[in-house]
């Protein structure tokens, strides 16, 4: 009788560091980046949601900041979940995304939601100055493995 196959979690840390172009073609690549870094190392975050608010953190960074200077994105795998970064010239904090502003988004505005989403469907979201700007960051949990009789 055989019992639940289970895949062994990242006991360790990895990371990837990569400099995107600021403009809206970083948006694709960053989304790819963080789903090869979820399914090379079969990690147990949602891969689907990973990608959403990464792709939101980066499209606001192109378009919230001004300039020409990369952006760079910092995607960090823990046997406990996965940590996303996206670093940014502007040193100014990300409007509402720690602190709600109370106010529901327009429903015939194009805009306004994707902070939202950070909120809503990270386990933990946030910014920090850093040397040329700011980075802003949310993290997902690992997903437990579901039970899969044989």
């Amino acid at each position: 009788m055989n019992g639940p196959a289970l895949q062994e979690r990242p006991a360790s840390s990895a990371s990837w560091r990569i400099a995107l172009p600021h403009s809206a073609a970083a948006v694709p690549v960053a989304r790819a980046l963080v789903r090869t870094a979820l399914a090379e190392l079969e990690h147990g975050a949602d891969s689907d949601t990973a990608e959403l608010l990464t792709a939101e953190l980066v499209a606001n960074a192109v378009e919230h900041t001004a300039g020409e200077s990369p952006i760079e994105l910092v995607v960090e795998l823990l046997p406990t979940g996965c940590q996303v970064e996206v670093h940014d010239p502007d040193p100014a904090p990300p409007g509402n995304l720690t602190r709600p502003d109370g106010q529901a988004p327009d429903p015939w505005q194009e805009h306004g939601r994707g902070l939202l989403l950070i909120r809503a469907l990270s386990s933990s979201c946030g910014h920090r100055p850093t040397e040329s700007g700011k980075a802003v960051w949310f993290r997902l949990p690992v997903v437990p493995p579901q039970w899969n009789p044989a």
